[in-house]
């Protein structure tokens, strides 16, 4: 009976969250970060107190990787777009970094055009590097293709091109738009140049193998949607690929050599 009770308390004790503190001084950004990847409520409450307690765009910057992990895409956004105004007053580089998390917040909550207003605004920054640039016009494309503007977000992803031309993501979206745009032969040499620079990504592989498809070559698509389940099984490609190679029209069987029986 002591033991049970013992036990029951013990329980107890590590059921009842502790009052949310401020991080320490020096490491409290990543403090915050790190609770709010693996905790995301109880970091809620850590960066509120936090900036109270005068933790400034670093606490709100935690308040909003803690929303977006809860996939609370209007809190999200709004708490942003509060610290890239504070980062504004403050002359703080990190603005526009802000703008654009706030932008990809409103853009996963279904508000394209108001992503498109924040990344309008991040991109009127003077200073950024080249990749900063050329990632914001990936996400403008983003928004553009959200609200149906297929030769915007064109230009967006050429110039992305451009800014970024390592970056496998840039050539596996330029495929992917290619392909709505009805553009195979784009559409194969930008896949072509993704699957160079990241020749494992399940994602790329799988629009390898829709491409191939598309151009009339089903034993190369149905190989590249049996490698994307290979190395990636449990990914949503690769359920994506299962569901295409159930749509393979399966080759017809080969005709039987005629015996001395059948007539030749």
């Amino acid at each position: 009976m002591i033991l049970t009770l013992l036990a029951a308390t013990a329980l107890a004790q590590s059921a009842t969250p502790a009052p949310a503190a401020a991080p320490a001084p020096g490491n409290g950004l990543a403090q915050c970060i790190a609770l709010a990847r693996t905790d995301p409520e109880r970091a809620i409450e850590t960066a509120a107190a936090w900036r109270v307690d005068g933790g400034g765009i670093d606490a709100r910057q935690c308040l909003g990787l803690a929303y977006t992990q809860l996939e609370r895409w209007e809190a999200a956004g709004n708490t942003y777009e509060e610290a890239a105004r504070e980062a504004a007053v403050a002359e703080d580089p990190r603005r526009a970094d802000l703008l654009v998390q706030s932008g990809n917040a409103w853009l996963a909550g279904g508000l394209p055009a108001r992503a498109l207003t924040l990344f309008d605004e991040a991109l009127r920054e003077t200073a950024l590097a080249a990749e900063l640039r050329g990632e914001i016009h990936v996400d403008r494309a983003r928004a553009l293709v959200a609200m149906n503007n297929l030769p915007g977000a064109r230009i967006d992803l050429d110039r992305a091109g451009e800014l970024v031309p390592d970056d496998a993501f840039v050539w596996y979206l330029s495929s992917a738009l290619a392909q709505r745009e009805g553009n195979l032969v784009r559409a194969q040499a930008d896949i072509s140049r993704a699957r160079t620079l990241a020749p494992e990504d399940p994602d790329i592989m799988l629009q390898a193998g829709t491409i191939a498809g598309l151009a009339g070559n089903p034993g190369e698509a149905e190989r590249l949607y049996r490698e994307v389940v290979r190395i990636a099984p449990t990914s949503d490609a690769a359920g994506q690929a299962r569901e295409s190679l159930g749509t393979l029209a399966p080759e017809a069987p080969a005709a039987p050599a005629p015996t001395a029986a059948q007539p030749q």
